[in-house]
């Protein structure tokens, strides 16, 4: 039991399916509901798919676990209906400090620039947001939560999976067209089935202590990032310190492989060190009360393919890293968001099935950029032989004095959002462009005119989009009319002007710029807001077949060719 928190207690709701003669049949089911899970039903459920939600449990996640949420993550959430009730709760920040000892070598800005709706990161304890979740798919039609509803065994098929589900009023079986497993870094479902998970586990501890405080040791609008190599108030090699809601601050000491869990979780060895932390800092006034403690070991390791026929595998099920960097929890929603439009466009017969298998190709690199960045990090941050160590210590001696070196320090390489840069839905630029808004890329935010003052916020709801920037002659408004179903135009004009197609006001410029647009410069944009294709100027065909290619519509042809 938590001070600062009640964990809510779902009923489990009786199935139908119970005694039913004989098997249902169902578009789409959701294993997990945690934050990766949840996300894919609620995004399912706003495209209109009917989701099925099974989860084991009854209430959400114990201990503040998951904890940073990238930018990117809250653009998602905004699009998912919760991002504002996560940055209201939460606690933003931009600033991040890394000291050796108590000598600060090395500090970054997750934002350096501004016109974007979302800072660089939010701070909130992973119960909360799944509760927020939870609470936001109760809102939608559609979407069926069931709470203690353990699935003991999954029978892939060609058209999908048969589920025998244990439920608290009996079992029953369910014929999943579609099955997405977000059931963790355990997976029962994965364990079952025999799949693979190939990588590195790390021969640390780390301690993780979420500590209510008695008094602010800075003002919120202060907050900011604290990592320490060789703390002086501790005798480890690393710690890190930051805040959570309701006035908590986690902090990370690294143990060491010979430390004994349960022994270093005990408050008697617990509390000291926070004291000497507080001191150490100059906050010796202020009090505090362990709320959570808890040790951990980490890994790096993925499966070889998250598509496996009907089964597709997201978040820590599919793939883990450390929490340095926070990594985990972002990547995972970005599996979701990546995902469930393909999901959309294949079930509703818009797109062939082939289209998932961009799933695997796209998040399947995005993850092994996590675990190159999380396995760089840990290495840094736990050396394992003496000319490791005598490099990562040289590095620190000199980052304070050499800018040069400064890069190399490395306490966590912070989640950004992956570019897919290889992918094979992306039409190649045939035109030159600068900038980082190349195919595969999300798309950045840009403040807009009008009631809702962000361009993220007119795309991603519904199919693809296209951006036109300026105000198209009578021609191209004429073609931007007829463009294929599920592709929406939208201009983005540098003045309010009359125009008689959707539109929005670049009021700063900041999308052209950050888009390298000029009048009649064309962006096609997929369902998850990242850039699909980009022209110098709008030709109807060009934009079909890219959108063909969008969605794995001539990769099928060919291969049956």
């Amino acid at each position: 039991m938590l001070s600062t928190y009640t964990w809510p207690r779902y009923a489990a709701g009786a199935a139908p399916e119970v005694g039913a003669a004989s098997t249902r049949r169902v578009p789409l089911v959701v294993l997990g509901a945690g934050p990766v899970g949840l996300s894919a039903a609620i995004d399912a459920a706003q495209r209109g798919l009917p989701v099925l939600l099974l989860d084991d449990d009854d209430t959400v996640s114990v201990g503040s676990r998951g904890l940073c949420y990238a930018k990117r993550t809250l653009e998602i959430f905004d699009r998912l209906g919760l991002g504002q009730r996560v940055v209201d709760k939460g606690v933003t920040w931009n600033v991040g400090r890394t000291f050796l000892g108590e000598r600060e070598v090395f500090s970054f800005n997750l934002l350096p620039e501004p016109g974007h709706q979302r800072p660089g990161m939010v701070n909130l304890q992973q119960y909360h947001l799944e509760q927020f979740l939870v609470e936001r798919a109760a809102e939608l039609q559609g979407l069926d939560l069931r709470w203690r509803h353990r699935v003991a065994q999954v029978t892939p098929l060609a058209d999908g999976a048969l589920l025998h589900v244990e439920s608290p009023n009996g079992g029953y079986t369910l014929h999943a067209d579609w099955l997405v497993v977000a059931d963790g870094a355990r997976s029962p479902t994965r364990r079952a089935l025999g799949l693979d998970i190939d990588g590195q586990v790390f021969q640390d501890r780390f301690l993780i202590a979420d500590v209510l405080l008695d008094g602010e040791p800075f003002p919120l609008e202060r907050t900011e990032r604290r990592f320490w190599f060789k703390p002086s108030f501790f005798d480890g090699e690393s710690a890190l310190m930051h805040r959570e809601a309701d006035g908590v601050w986690r902090i990370d000491l690294q143990l060491g492989w010979q430390a004994d869990p349960e022994a270093e979780k005990q408050p008697e060895r617990v509390a000291p060190r926070i004291r000497r932390l507080l001191d150490q800092q100059g906050w010796g006034h202020i009090g505090f009360t362990l709320e959570w403690v808890s040790v951990y070991t980490f890994q790096c390791r993925r499966m070889a393919k998250f598509r496996h026929g009907r089964l597709l595998f997201a978040g820590d099920s599919a793939h883990q890293v450390s929490p340095f960097g926070a990594r985990g929890a972002n990547s995972g929603v970005q599996d979701a968001d990546n995902l469930v439009w393909k999901l959309q466009q294949v079930i509703t017969g818009q797109a062939p099935e082939g289209l998932l298998d961009s799933y695997d190709a796209e998040r399947g690199a995005a993850a092994d950029e996590n675990l190159l960045n999380s396995t760089r990090s840990t290495e840094f941050m736990t050396p394992k032989t003496p000319a490791a160590r005598t490099l990562r210590d040289a590095v620190l001696g000199l980052a304070g004095a050499v800018p040069g070196v400064r890069a190399l320090v490395n306490s966590g390489r912070l989640s950004v959002p992956s570019c897919y840069r290889g992918s094979p839905l992306n039409t190649p630029d045939t035109d030159a462009f600068e900038g980082r808004m190349e195919p595969g890329a999300p798309l950045d935010d840009a403040p807009v005119a009008g009631p809702r003052p962000w361009l993220l916020q007119h795309l991603g709801q519904g199919g693809f989009t296209l951006l036109h920037f300026g105000l198209p002659d009578a021609a191209t408004a004429t073609a931007l009319r007829g463009l294929p179903a599920g592709v929406a135009a939208l201009c983005v004009l540098a003045a309010d002007t009359d125009c008689s197609l959707p539109h929005v006001v670049d009021v700063q410029g900041l999308a052209a710029r950050r888009c390298d647009a000029r009048p009649g410069t064309v962006y096609l944009l997929r369902p998850d807001q990242h850039v699909a294709a980009r022209w110098r100027g709008f030709s109807a065909e060009a934009v079909h077949r890219a959108w063909r290619r969008a969605l794995a519509m001539d990769a099928q042809a060919e291969a049956a060719a």
